[in-house]
């Protein structure tokens, strides 16, 4: 069985992979990530993913690398990380009361072959208060998240529903990405 690495820093997919006792390591990416504005957010998603899968295959050939990329669409705007308090009051004030669309992307690579794929899932938020929003920026939890929440925290009593996989919100399609992984091994 070759040796398994994520390529990502975050926190939120090493634990989704620990919960199904999958043996890897972690080595982050370096990649700037950067992308062409006239792809569609899917293929934002699948190409950042494969961008810093490919980054750490390239120092790790006899390895299956996983990366993996998180965006959130609201209409046609791509809502990525806030940069500070006001932008995340901005974008929560946008998906307050409304429908949007987490795509998480993935890319498997491996010496013999490579799988790009992602999951789409609408999430419907509640309307937000000011102060709702106020006491969410205070924990500081919006800052390091695409769309300025994380569903498995704090964010999550902002989500009223949600239609299609809860793990690619948080940050990998976990159950596709693990079937997928079996052909690589």
């Amino acid at each position: 069985m070759k040796p398994l690495i994520l390529a990502s820093g975050s926190p939120r997919r090493k634990e989704l992979l620990q919960q199904v006792h999958l043996p890897f390591q972690v080595k982050v990416s370096n990649i700037e990530e950067t992308f062409d504005p006239s792809l569609s957010p899917e293929e934002i998603a699948t190409s950042l993913a494969f961008q810093k899968a490919n980054n750490v295959f390239q120092e790790n050939k006899e390895a299956v690398v996983i990366g993996s990329d998180t965006i959130v669409v609201l209409g046609e705007t791509v809502l990525g990380k806030p940069k500070d308090e006001d932008e995340a009051r901005a974008t929560l004030q946008k998906l307050s009361g409304h429908t949007h669309f987490v795509i998480s992307g993935v890319s498997i690579v491996s010496a013999e072959k490579q799988l790009n794929f992602f999951e789409k899932t609408a999430v419907t938020f509640w309307e937000l208060t000011e102060e709702d929003i106020d006491f969410y920026i205070k924990t500081g939890e919006p800052m390091d998240k695409a769309g300025s929440y994380g569903i498995q925290e704090v964010g999550a009593l902002f989500v009223k529903e949600i239609k299609g996989d809860y793990f690619s919100i948080v940050g990998l399609p976990l159950s596709r990405t693990v079937r997928e992984l079996k052909n690589f091994q």
